[in-house]
C-alpha cells in the first residue's frame, strides 16, 4: 500500500522510467516521420504547450513582489547562469582525459547551463528561471557546446521565439480574462507539463534505440551518478558558507532560497531547450541523461536536507530575534521571515 502511495506521488519519475523503457521495446513509433510525428508534434506542439501552461499559471504579482528580493535574486542569477556552468567548465577538462563518455560529458554542461526550476522557492515564485533562462541558457549553450549544435544561430532563436516567448505571452494575455477562474478551479498546470515532458522524453529516446551506433556504457553511467550527486552537495555547501558569512546581508530564510534556487536545474525548460538546440542530433537522448538525473537527485537531496535545513533556520531566527530584542521584527520583518519550499521541474 506504501508502494502505491509513493509511486503515486512520484508519478513524474515513474513515468520516466516507463517512458524510456517504452521507448527501448517499441522506437519507431516516436522516431522522426514516425507515427507521433515528433518533428511535428513535440518539437513546436509539445513544447509550445509547456510553455502556454506556463504562462497561464505565471502570477505576475508574484513576479513584481520577486523584485523587492533583488540582492537576493542578483545572487542567484550570477551564481546559477555564471558560476556555475563556468565552473562545470573547468571540471570537465579534468574528466575529458578519463574513459567517461564525451557525449554524458556534454550532457553535464548542459546542465550546468540551465536555470532554476520554476517553483525551487516561494520567495522568488516563478520568476526565477522563468525570464533569464529563456535568453542566457541558450546563448551558454552555444558558448560552451556551439561545435555540438547541428542547428544555425537564428533558427535556434527564431524557434525558441515561436515555441517559447509566444506561447509564455499568450498565455499571461489570457491568464488576465480568466484570472477569477484559474484562481477558483485551481487546473493541474504541474500534471500537464509534466504529462507533455514525458511525451518529449519517450520521443528523444526513441530516435536513440532506433540507432544501432549509440552505446551508452554502465561505468559512465554510475561515474556520472556520483559526480551529479557530488556537484549538488558541494554547491550547496558552497552557497551556504556565502551566503552566511557575517558581512553577506542575508537573512536566514534568504539562505534557504539561496541554497536550493542557486543549486536547482529545470527540467521543464531544459529538456525542449536542448530538442531545439540539438534537434537532429543523433546523440542528442545522451546529452539529455546528465539532466535526467539530475532532476530526482535534487529532489531526493532536498527531501532529505529540508529538515535539517529548516531546524537550522529556525534556530537561526530565534537567535536573532534574542539577540535584537522583542521589536527586532518591527524594524526587520525580512530578517525573521519563513520560506516554504517546494521542489518543481
Amino acid at each position: 500500500m506504501r508502494l502505491l502511495e509513493r509511486m503515486r506521488k512520484d508519478w513524474f519519475m515513474v513515468g520516466i522510467v516507463l517512458a524510456i523503457a517504452g521507448a527501448k521495446l517499441e522506437p519507431s513509433i516516436g522516431v522522426n516521420g514516425g507515427p507521433l510525428k515528433p518533428e511535428i508534434t513535440v518539437s513546436y506542439i509539445a513544447v509550445a504547450t509547456i510553455f502556454f501552461n506556463s504562462g497561464l499559471s505565471l502570477k505576475t504579482e508574484e513576479l513584481t513582489s520577486a523584485l523587492v528580493h533583488l540582492k537576493l535574486h542578483l545572487f542567484i542569477q550570477i551564481f546559477t547562469l555564471a558560476f556555475f556552468p563556468a565552473a562545470i567548465w573547468l571540471f570537465l577538462q579534468l574528466l575529458s582525459i578519463t574513459p567517461i563518455n564525451e557525449w554524458l560529458l556534454k550532457g553535464l554542461q548542459t546542465v550546468g547551463c540551465m536555470p532554476p526550476p520554476v517553483s525551487s522557492a516561494v520567495i522568488l515564485t516563478k520568476a526565477v528561471g522563468g525570464n533569464e533562462g529563456i535568453v542566457i541558457t541558450p546563448l551558454l549553450l552555444l558558448l560552451f557546446l556551439g561545435s555540438s549544435s547541428s542547428v544555425p544561430f537564428t533558427s535556434i532563436f527564431s524557434q525558441l521565439f515561436m515555441t517559447v516567448v509566444v506561447p509564455l505571452i499568450i498565455g499571461q494575455i489570457v491568464r488576465r480574462y480568466i484570472k477569477d477562474w484559474l484562481e477558483r478551479k485551481k487546473p493541474p498546470f504541474g500534471a500537464i507539463s509534466s504529462s507533455v515532458l514525458l511525451m518529449i522524453i519517450y520521443t528523444t529516446f526513441c530516435d536513440t534505440f532506433s540507432n544501432p551506433n549509440i552505446d551508452l556504457d554502465k561505468f559512465s553511467l554510475v561515474l556520472i551518478l556520483f559526480i551529479i550527486f557530488s556537484i549538488q552537495l558541494s554547491f550547496m555547501l558552497l552557497t551556504f558558507i556565502f551566503s552566511t558569512r557575517n558581512n553577506s546581508g542575508f537573512t536566514p530564510a534568504d539562505t534557504v532560497a539561496i541554497i536550493f534556487c542557486s543549486t536547482h536545474k529545470s527540467l521543464t525548460l531544459g529538456i525542449p531547450m536542448l530538442k531545439i538546440v540539438f534537434a537532429g542530433h543523433e546523440h542528442l537522448s545522451l546529452i539529455s541523461v546528465p539532466l535526467l538525473i539530475y532532476h530526482p537527485a535534487q529532489i531526493l537531496l532536498g527531501s532529505v536536507l529540508v529538515p535539517t535545513i529548516k531546524s537550522w533556520m529556525v534556530s537561526r531566527q530565534k537567535k536573532l530575534l534574542q539577540t535584537r530584542g522583542p521589536l527586532a521584527n518591527l524594524n526587520n520583518p525580512e530578517g525573521l521571515e519563513y520560506v516554504s519550499i517546494k521542489f518543481g521541474h
